[in-house]
């Protein structure tokens, strides 16, 4: 694949029970279900119970880099909407953890801080902090609540999935031509990310820049983490906005030179003549590809003694296998979850009027 600038239930239980009612309904009157609790201004959804707050949003909101910058009220309420939608998934989530007994350890949790302010002075980590109404407490409880979503899906997801040797035989050997490099190539990965919303995110913490300044935070924080260590296939599957792309850890196999002197001049020459592991930012419309040289390989057949090669068809047949059973996990968790967006209903019944945020009734999920 050519990296891209924009890629690319009724039961016989219930039956009885409704039976049973209907029956005790003919010796005594019905009873007035409980009223439902009053739902503040303030409260933006509930989930099983659990409110997700304004205030909650509005830190999620500036804790993202340089979220406010050039966004009309409009974009921001958006960019704010879907945020919320990220937290309602994140909710949902999280509260497997603790039947799970998944905890995340105060050094994790200080590695990940130290981690988050590296290559920044402690002065102009406090002065971002104060710029986006943040508290250091504040900002470690989002890395905390970051940190506990990767073990549950780790412990769901990842480690349900079990690649055999015998799958990546049949692999390779349905796949043989695959592995034959007719001409000079290079095996790429890349991380893409859009200056609009996605409608179709396949990534692992849900993040998703919306506008052109959005994008260019995120490239730049990316690029960051890339500088202090972090590994790109990491970085790939939990914020690519490319959906084939970021499950597999953004790998694109082997693009041959061929194809790639086809490319526009930003991925050209983000590619051809740079070293393998070195990762180059290439630009336009507003969006960004990071694109990562894995190897540059000369043309011949490859086999399985191939060093590298076993590997890279392990990986990608893991990244189908988690893209596949992490959706279906979310999937269920959401339906089985109980869950009001009151910030939705309110929209939709104000026509989108910003100021008119009532509170709404409360209703079924």
């Amino acid at each position: 694949m050519t990296p891209s600038i924009r890629s690319s239930p009724t039961s016989l239980v219930g039956l009885l029970a409704l039976s049973a009612t209907a029956l005790l309904g003919g010796c005594r009157s019905t009873p007035a279900a409980p009223a439902a609790p009053a739902v503040s201004a303030d409260t933006w959804a509930v989930v099983d119970g659990r409110p997700i707050t304004r205030d909650d949003v509005e830190k999620a909101f500036r804790r993202a880099p340089d979220s406010t910058q050039g966004l009309s009220d409009e974009e921001a309420l958006t960019a704010k909407l879907n945020l919320l939608n990220d937290l309602i998934v994140q909710d949902v989530v999280l509260a497997r953890a603790g039947p799970l007994k998944i905890e995340v350890s105060a050094t994790e949790l200080d590695t990940a801080y130290q981690q988050a302010k590296k290559n920044i002075s402690d002065e102009e980590f406090q002065k971002e902090l104060t710029r986006r109404r943040l508290t250091a407490d504040e900002m470690r409880e989002g890395l905390r609540r970051e940190l506990l979503m990767q073990k549950v899906f780790a412990q769901e997801v990842g480690a349900k999935i079990s690649i055999t040797d015998q799958a990546v035989n049949e692999f390779f050997a349905a796949n043989r031509s695959q592995f034959n490099v007719p001409e000079e190539a290079y095996h790429l990965a890349q991380i893409v990310i859009t200056p609009v919303a996605e409608p179709n995110l396949t990534n692992r913490s849900g993040d998703d820049a919306s506008t052109p300044q959005a994008a260019m935070a995120k490239a730049q924080m990316l690029m960051e983490r890339l500088k202090g260590g972090a590994a790109f296939g990491e970085l790939a599957i939990g914020f690519s906005e490319d959906a084939e792309t970021a499950p597999r850890g953004g790998d694109l196999g082997l693009i041959p030179v061929s194809r790639l002197k086809q490319l526009p001049p930003q991925l050209r020459d983000a590619v051809i003549n740079k070293a393998p592991g070195s990762v180059n930012v290439a630009s336009a419309n507003g969006g960004h590809t990071l694109v990562l040289v894995v190897s540059h390989e000369a043309a011949g057949q490859r086999d399985l003694s191939t060093p590298g090669v076993r590997e890279r068809i392990t990986e990608a047949l893991r990244g189908r296998k988690e893209q596949l059973l992490r959706a279906a996990y979310l999937t269920a968790l959401r339906t089985d979850a109980s869950v009001v967006n009151y910030l939705a209903r309110r929209l939709v019944e104000a026509n989108g009027a910003i100021p008119a945020l009532q509170p709404a009734a409360p209703g079924a999920k």
